[in-house]
């Protein structure tokens, strides 16, 4: 592969700790970031004929900028994350314009590839209630079922992430009636639970053979250590095999199911994103579409005329 130049490469790690330090990103997202405009230099120093300093890479023609797109295209790249490695390039190339004086306006005027955002596939209410009851069923220890219904309902009854879910700690347990969850990026939410998630983890609480102090993990896999979320993802593909749910009744599939009935039951928009932990409001409002495509359906089954 093409080097980077010395200049460029100490940008992109500079850049990366900005993202991190005054934008809040996670340590993921920065790395997904920076992954995505390592391949974009890289690309770059090929299609050029050698590694350049900051200053051309701000002022890059379009007609190079296209070339990069027509290339993860036929390497496969599908619009979605070539939209997020462009999102990434335009952000780094503003903040080297920034400090270098170029003017970027090339680069960030141009266009993402346009495709259709995939809309969460929840559960029904019943559908819910079932993959509860049914993941406790799975495991002849009576601690580890009820340690799977604890997941699963604060998945279903917080719209929990599985990794927040994952990340309390024993300072959790009693679970308080307002929940502190530290979401994507830093960003900390409180988040009302229900007495039946208040219970489900006290009866967890009060048959896991392991003590559980404030520091270490609520939820503990066989032997002990740190749950793994895999294991919830497989005891909950066994129960949707079992139960006849579709493919996609995964654990975000919860948080879906969550926030989806909470729309459904007339709940305020802008209040299932915070209770969410969304950023923008237009992530939440993928479940408008969801409950409209409900609806659709509805009327077509019902109405006479349809």
């Amino acid at each position: 592969m093409t080097a980077i130049a010395p200049q460029v490469r100490d940008a992109l790690a500079l850049w990366g700790q900005q993202l991190s330090a005054l934008n809040g990103a996670a340590a993921n997202t920065v790395k997904a970031y920076q992954r995505d405009v390592t391949g974009y230099l890289h690309f770059l120093g090929m299609h050029r004929g050698g590694a350049e300093g900051l200053g051309p890479l701000a002022s890059l023609p379009q007609t190079d900028l296209r070339a990069w797109m027509a290339h993860e295209r036929a390497r496969g790249v599908s619009a979605r994350s070539l939209a997020r490695s462009l999102s990434a390039v335009k952000n780094f190339t503003a903040w080297v314009a920034d400090r270098s004086g170029a003017d970027a306006t090339t680069v960030l005027s141009a266009r993402s590839p346009k495709f259709r955002r995939k809309l969460p596939r929840p559960l029904s209410i019943d559908g819910a209630r079932d993959m509860i009851d049914g993941v406790a069923d799975q495991s002849d220890e009576e601690w580890i079922a009820a340690r799977d219904r604890a997941v699963v309902t604060l998945l279903y009854g917080c719209g929990l992430r599985i990794s927040e879910a994952l990340g309390l700690t024993g300072a959790a347990h009693p679970l308080p009636e307002v929940l502190r969850i530290t979401g994507k990026g830093g960003k900390i939410r409180l988040v009302p639970t229900l007495p039946v998630a208040r219970q489900v983890v006290a009866d967890y609480v009060r048959l896991c053979p392991y003590d559980l102090p404030d520091d270490a993990p609520l939820f503990r896999g066989a032997r002990g250590g740190a749950l793994n979320p895999r294991l919830i993802a497989l005891v909950m593909e066994k129960t949707r095999l079992q139960l006849g749910l579709p493919a996609t009744a995964t654990p975000h599939a919860m948080r879906h199911s969550f926030a989806t009935h909470l729309l459904g039951a007339g709940g305020d928009l802008r209040a299932i994103q915070e209770l969410l932990g969304h950023a923008s409001l237009s992530t939440t409002q993928a479940y408008t579409a969801v409950d409209a495509a409900r609806l659709m359906e509805v009327y077509e089954k019902a109405h006479p005329r349809a």
